[in-house]
């Protein structure tokens, strides 16, 4: 049987409460504040609710409050106000310091009882989410850590640096490919079809979570059989027909091979994100022979990039909560955003004209 503890000045009332929980409790109790206190100190891991009088001589209720605060107690050990008080603002400052409920005088006994087993069950299956959340997270822990050692250990491995190398330079060699498009873009147009190019390689913590993801072993072989985009690079573009123009320019070029296109353009993701994602095998020319290797390059708008940056920010790094307002809110900044770039660039074509 677990153990509640019953704190009130008046022995009458003490006496009543122990007759209503004697059958289902525990019941110890206290004349004062310091008395529960004291036998808080004492107790305080096996008590499983408390049942407190507000008006007391020496120590009244809401010191008694205050102190399991303080003490970090209240978030165990759910407390039950018993009071003839009826004031709403009393009522208000109590569940502020964390009270659980209330229980009125004078007391019914099912009354009771029903709210001390409700404020009891509720705390005890609080208490077993926390465990599962702390189990939890171990076992996360432990996946990251043990995920960290393969990724380190790989790292160290000739084949994956000479397979890293690679990536690299199909990196520059893309980036290459698209100053030369700029140029001529340039040259023809009078302006650049792109603002800034970003490039980026996994890291092997990362590689490692997407094949884990996939049901792959972390091998060589299903790293490039596997996962398309451990090269990648960002194209900010200032109007969205200068994405597509350059897009067609880079890949009717004979030695560029186009093995995936997704079009988030015009058929926008559900949270309003828009980019032009190419998957291309590029040739690398190294001191022995020729290769192909994946790389993935997505175009965007200047808005666009604003927009998913801090998309990414907002969402996915804070622990938020009312996501659905922050999802719709998102979703009508991205339609926004398009509205926009077909805005300016209709000026743009005005001016040219």
């Amino acid at each position: 049987m677990q153990k509640i503890l019953v704190v009130d000045d008046t022995e009458i009332n003490r006496e009543l409460l122990h007759e209503i929980l004697k059958d289902d409790y525990i019941v110890v109790t206290a004349e004062d504040g310091e008395q529960a206190l004291r036998k808080l100190q004492e107790q305080h891991d096996s008590i499983a609710a408390l049942l407190l009088d507000l008006q007391m001589p020496k120590t009244d209720g809401f010191t008694v409050v205050v102190r399991m605060k303080e003490e970090g107690w209240i978030d165990r050990i759910p407390v039950l106000i018993i009071s003839s008080e009826h004031a709403v603002e009393i009522e208000n400052k109590c569940l502020e310091l964390g009270v659980s409920d209330f229980i009125h005088k004078p007391y019914e006994a099912s009354i009771v009882r029903n709210r001390v087993r409700n404020a009891v069950e509720l705390f005890n299956y609080k208490k077993q989410l926390e465990q599962k959340v702390e189990e939890q997270a171990e076992t996360l822990k432990k996946q990251s850590q043990i995920i960290q050692m393969q990724a380190e250990r790989l790292s160290k491995a000739k084949p994956f640096n000479t397979l890293m190398m690679e990536y690299r330079s199909v990196i520059m060699e893309v980036e290459t490919k698209l100053k030369v498009l700029n140029a001529v873009f340039s040259e023809e147009y009078k302006r650049n079809p792109f603002e800034s190019i970003k490039s980026r390689l996994k890291t092997p913590e990362s590689i490692y979570k997407k094949l884990e993801r996939k049901g792959y072993s972390f091998t060589i072989e299903n790293i490039q059989n596997h996962i398309a985009d451990v090269a990648g690079l960002r194209v900010i573009c200032s109007f969205p027909d200068d994405i597509y123009r350059l897009a067609e320019l880079l890949t009717k070029q004979d030695d560029i091979i186009l093995l995936k296109r997704k079009d988030y353009i015009k058929t926008p993701k559900t949270n309003g994100y828009r980019s032009l994602h190419l998957i291309l095998s590029v040739p690398i020319f190294l001191a022995d022979e020729k290769k192909y290797i994946k790389v993935e390059v997505q175009f965007r708008t200047i808005a666009m990039d604003f927009w998913a940056s801090l998309e990414h920010k907002l969402k996915y790094k804070k622990d938020i909560h009312n996501t659905d307002e922050i999802e719709r809110q998102l979703r009508a900044c991205a339609v926004s955003i398009e509205a926009l770039d077909y805005q300016m660039q209709e000026i743009r074509d005005r001016i040219e004209q």
